[in-house]
């Protein structure tokens, strides 16, 4: 798979040559991060931190809470380590640092060593100063300690000539159970999915800048498919991983979805088509994942409309009532009282909430306090049934989705830092 990469320096995304001539400044990361996150995780290296010239740490915190990444730069001891975890990093990747006593300290799963490599050898301060170590022994060393490696080939950094699948082929086998991610020299999609094919992750940068390498070709590339006409399923859910229904893609109906970022598949009697083209019932593509045999897609949307199903309905099994089925009614409630003037004949209770703040507010603390003292089992779920509803009607009035909660307790979870939990004190009890 592809990992894009953005490396960073005084805020701005830059791409270096040999990892010292800045070749381009393509601006602001955020942008590129919004472009990228289709495709996975994200590397996201602080520059200036991994020179020892400064911090971009704010900003790339930030980035953290959009999407998925990898996090790399300056991460030179457990204290910085663990923070970068806690800030929703989903691995971080340490450099010289990467020693076992540090690394037997952090979850595994979540580590990344980063070993930079000229003809072979470690190579440390800026790829200046080689070791003499080689790449094998020193996996050898860390490979039971961490989830992956980064390899970067020093001499095919940046510069767009191709890299190394013979080497990465040793390498592979090197990391045993660590996955391998290449970084150097990537430049076509026929070489991610050769890297793909013996195992390995492609992190690319400069052919991604450059157009020498399509986002959408590069997710298409490691594509497989057993079937005459080259389609493989794919399952297409919404923000919340609910399905919405199965479609067809082909490697040209992919690339075209990643790089218009919309629900284009392939009909496996009608050719390609947009989800909503006709209809207006469009969608917004999010995240693109292969399954482990690279024959099966999901597709991630923000469906818009009536739904999926030709029929009418969200989804190709009709319509259902979940929590999203009642965060989007509510949404739809609202807007449609506003629409309306917020004409108090006419409008639902939930636009009476979003209209009276303080309404909305007592009754959340009342039906909070309620399911505290809710006495039994029974109690306990009608409470808990009314508070979701203040809980689910906040966000209508707040325009908050219910996805990007559940995707913020998500990003808590990998915390490792655990904090107390005790009670806040109150409002009397703090004055007292």
């Amino acid at each position: 798979m592809i990992i894009p990469s953005i490396d960073i320096s005084r805020r701005r995304t830059v791409q270096l040559v040999g990892g010292e001539a800045q070749a381009l400044d393509a601006g602001d990361p955020r942008v590129w991060l919004d472009r990228f996150s289709i495709a996975g995780e994200v590397a996201v290296v602080d520059i200036d931190a991994a020179r020892g010239d400064g911090s971009n740490a704010d900003q790339i915190v930030s980035l953290c809470a959009v999407a998925p990444c990898r996090i790399g730069g300056g991460i030179r001891d457990y204290e910085t380590a663990v923070r970068w975890l806690d800030a929703g990093a989903a691995k971080i990747v340490i450099g010289t640092a990467a020693q076992p006593e540090l690394l037997r300290r952090l979850p595994k799963e979540r580590l990344i060593a980063a070993l930079d490599a000229r003809d072979g050898d470690v190579v440390t301060h800026g790829w200046r100063t080689s070791t003499g170590e080689s790449i094998e022994s020193r996996m050898a060393e860390l490979r039971d300690l961490v989830g992956g490696f980064l390899v970067t080939f020093v001499e095919l950094e940046g510069r767009l000539g191709g890299t190394d699948l013979a080497r990465a082929q040793r390498l592979v086998a090197a990391a045993g159970d660590a996955r391998l991610t290449v970084a150097g020299g990537v430049t076509t999609a026929e070489e991610v999915a050769a890297l793909d094919g013996i195992g390995a992750d492609a992190q690319v940068g400069m052919a991604l800048y450059t157009n020498r390498l399509t986002l959408g070709n590069a997710v298409a590339a490691p594509l497989l498919s057993d079937r005459p006409d080259g389609l493989v399923p794919t399952v297409v859910v919404d923000e919340r991983g609910v399905a919405l229904g199965l479609a067809w893609s082909s490697p040209e109906s992919l690339a075209q979805a990643v790089n218009e970022r919309r629900g284009v598949y392939q009909s496996r009697t009608r050719g390609r088509w947009v989800k909503g083209e006709t209809s207006g019932d469009t969608q917004e593509l999010l995240r693109v994942d292969l399954d482990c045999d690279r024959d099966a897609l999901r597709f991630t949307v923000r469906q818009a409309g009536e739904g999926f199903c030709h029929t009418g309905t969200r989804s190709c099994w009709g319509n259902g009532l979940d929590l999203g089925d009642l965060s989007r009614s509510l949404v739809a409630r609202v807007r449609a009282s506003a629409r309306d003037g917020n004409n108090t004949s006419t409008q639902s209770y939930t636009a009476r909430l979003a209209a009276d703040p303080a309404l909305l507010r007592a009754k959340l603390v009342e039906e909070a306090t309620e399911l505290a003292n809710a006495p039994g089992a029974a109690e306990t779920v009608r409470e808990a049934a009314d508070l979701l509803y203040f809980t689910l009607a906040t966000l209508a009035a707040r325009d908050v989705r219910l996805a990007d909660v559940e995707a913020e307790l998500a990003r808590r979870t990998l915390r490792v830092t655990r904090r107390g939990g005790d009670a806040k004190p109150t409002s009397a009890g703090a004055g007292s």
